[in-house]
């Protein structure tokens, strides 16, 4: 199994940044890249504790599907969603979230784990790890932009 540790301090209201981090329609622009969308389960808004989405998207040049259910939830401080079905053996990412004076400290924990036994752990470390880290990096960046902008009003409805 492979852990990324990430942080991310963003100049805006707790609550904002958890709502935006739990977003369906911000994660569809933060990987326009990869071309991802929502196929089945919470299609758009803001995802709840129980609900499900299965994102299609292309990575390394292959298209394919993921899906996680929200296991956990305590609004404004973290939730935690986990694979269902996808291409990793496992895939766990808790998402918190602490005031930090005029600032909110945004954590990831993503865990993940590969198949094919040995190969997949060689994989992980020579490649995947770096991969899901950029990946991550690029989602945290645009939450940080829209958080702290104006933008941040067109995906939350209060």
């Amino acid at each position: 199994m492979a852990t990324i540790y990430l942080q991310t301090f963003i100049k805006a209201p707790l609550e904002r940044v958890f709502d935006l981090a739990r977003s369906i329609d911000l994660h569809k622009l933060s990987t326009v890249e990869t071309n991802e969308e929502a196929v089945a389960g919470r299609m758009s808004g803001l995802i709840e504790l129980g609900e499900t989405v299965t994102w299609r998207a292309r990575h390394l040049g292959v298209y394919q599907k993921l899906s996680v259910q929200i296991t956990e939830y305590d609004r404004p401080n973290y939730f935690k969603d986990e694979m269902l079905q996808g291409a990793f053996s496992y895939m766990s990412h808790l998402h918190s979230f602490e005031v930090r004076g005029e600032y909110t400290l945004m954590s990831d924990v993503f865990e993940f784990g590969s198949p094919f036994g040995l190969l997949g752990r060689l994989f992980n470390i020579l490649f995947l790890k770096a991969y899901m880290r950029r990946f991550l990096i690029k989602r945290n960046e645009m939450i940080k932009s829209i958080a702290e902008g104006e933008e941040w009003r067109s995906l939350i409805v209060i």
